[in-house]
């Protein structure tokens, strides 16, 4: 189940919080490992770790403007894509830092990454998304959403890691191949 009263919470912060200059600066936000977020390893599931990384984004929307765009324009984020990277387990009732910000984007998509950090100064996991905005037609191209926000349109330089990332998903066959049995006969 989503965790309904943390995004509570995480909004409430997040609107007390210093309004963010751009998009690509961080929002920081602290949390807690509790234990309904484990796994049968009793380490924070893998699936929950990205469920939370929701709640980083909301409060990086929140704070750099763009919940209130979105409701005036009636607009929706949507994630396009991901790319996580896990390094050190977090356990039961281990706090942890948030890290969120945009990086680039392009004609289509938003890349935004985030962070887990243990408070040993470990990071914990990392993950890069492929984010859009869009209205009832489709994609609203960043550009548009940034001019919005009253923000410069033009992106930084896309890093070469995340290049890499987007060459490499494009290469990806969609539809995914087929090469399970007939789905007919799935019971």
């Amino acid at each position: 189940m989503f965790p309904f009263a943390r995004l509570a919470k995480d909004m409430f912060l997040a609107s007390r919080q210093p309004r963010l200059a751009s998009l690509t600066d961080t929002h920081i936000s602290r949390h807690i490992c509790w234990p309904q977020d484990l796994d049968a390893f009793l380490e924070m599931n893998n699936g929950r770790t990205l469920t939370l990384y929701d709640l980083g984004r909301i409060g990086l929307a929140q704070r750099s403007g763009l919940i209130g765009v979105l409701r005036r324009e009636r607009w929706a984020l949507t994630m396009a894509g991901s790319h996580v990277r896990f390094r050190r387990r977090i356990h039961c009732f281990e706090a942890f830092e948030m890290r969120s910000r945009a990086v680039c984007w392009d004609d289509r998509f938003t890349y935004i990454e985030q962070s887990m950090w243990k408070r040993d100064g470990e990071c914990a996991s990392h993950v890069l998304y492929r984010a859009a905005v869009t209205d009832r037609n489709g994609i609203v191209a960043p550009p548009r959403v940034l001019a919005a926000l009253g923000q410069e349109v033009q992106s930084p330089p896309v890093p070469d890691w995340i290049d890499a990332w987007r060459r490499a998903d494009a290469t990806r066959p969609w539809p995914p191949m087929q090469d399970a049995p007939d789905h007919a006969s799935i019971a």
